[in-house]
């Protein structure tokens, strides 16, 4: 992996990316944004997914391109964000041209984000604008406690008290020509690992909130028990590249970068995750898919450990750099 070069995401051209947030009522929407359009695709593997225009990626389906992803908090409540880039690009002109005028075409995902916070504000049609427009304006790409993954949260198998806070994570490579970078907002019921060191980072606290335990384990405890928790969690993501593909071959890569989730959380894909992950393309270079999948695998992971490692302790819930404090 020597030849690969870290880049900021926005130089992967074509893409924008803004964020907007209300840290008092802790949640958040990330905009990204591709106004000439991208080839895109979707892979969703969690039990209780919030999602927007998702059956539009089928490859069967007419539309080729779309013009953003939205990824949100506050639940189902979250997905009125997209509304927001709607109007953003129909006023700049962009969208899919249907004779009677351009209808932009906004896909998303939202989190489960309101057991924290303000539980009864949510990411609006307002702030989905308002993310755009810090997208258009090139406004500080900030990660952690910023856009949707301003009330994101990890390791909640048993509740607020053992938990940790989470964010947005963001990470982006150039190899030769080929650019593929992720955004993700990590919310996840488990624990999160790096993998390149092998090291829990985050997830369900010990009862003295000073070092991590394991969900698995805690999870087989309570089955034993005959006991059954709920929780609302959600991770979600795009991964963005100029590498050609199909609709077909966006969802492919999907479906592979989901094998990132799998390596660095534990459990995932739970009856109460909404987990997704999005591909977008510009489509520009030519490379192999396969080869492709090896990379979005590798940036998604580094994207994930982004969201932890740059989360700060918010709303009475500590972060990665505070534990044993």
């Amino acid at each position: 992996m020597n030849n690969l070069k870290e880049i900021d995401i926005r130089e992967i051209d074509g893409f924008l990316i803004g964020n907007a947030e209300n840290e008092k009522t802790a949640t958040g929407c990330t905009a990204i944004l591709c106004p000439s359009g991208a080839f895109a695709g979707v892979d969703v593997r969690g039990g209780g997914p919030a999602t927007r225009e998702t059956d539009l990626l089928n490859p069967v389906n007419m539309v080729q391109q779309i013009h953003c992803v939205m990824l949100s908090g506050g639940s189902a409540f979250g997905l009125a964000a997209g509304d927001g880039a709607m109007q953003y690009l129909s006023e700049k002109g962009y969208g899919f041209e249907t004779g009677f005028g351009n209808v932009p075409i906004v896909c998303g995902a939202s989190l489960f984000d309101l057991a924290i916070g303000d539980g009864g504000t949510y990411p609006d049609k307002a702030m989905g604008y308002e993310a755009c427009r810090a997208a258009f304006e090139k406004a500080p790409l900030m990660q952690g406690n910023f856009g949707a993954g301003t009330g994101a949260t990890v390791g909640k198998y048993l509740g607020a008290e053992r938990m940790m806070k989470s964010g947005l994570g963001i990470y982006a490579v150039k190899l030769g020509d080929i650019k593929c970078g992720a955004v993700v907002a990590v919310n996840c019921l488990g624990d999160v690992t790096d993998t390149e060191t092998g090291k829990k980072i985050a997830g369900i606290m010990t009862a003295d909130r000073t070092e991590l335990a394991s969900t698995c384990d805690i999870m087989l405890e309570e089955i034993a028990a005959g006991r059954n928790v709920f929780t609302g969690n959600t991770t979600i993501g795009c991964i963005l590249t100029n590498v050609k593909l199909t609709k077909s071959e966006c969802c492919k890569l999907a479906s592979v970068t989901h094998n990132a989730y799998a390596r660095a959380i534990s459990p995932v894909h739970t009856s109460a995750d909404g987990d997704t992950i999005f591909v977008m393309t510009t489509a520009e270079i030519e490379a192999a898919p396969d080869s492709l999948g090896v990379l979005a695998v590798k940036v998604m992971e580094k994207a994930i450990v982004r969201a932890v490692m740059s989360a700060k302790s918010a709303y009475g819930i500590k972060a990665a750099a505070d534990l044993g404090k």
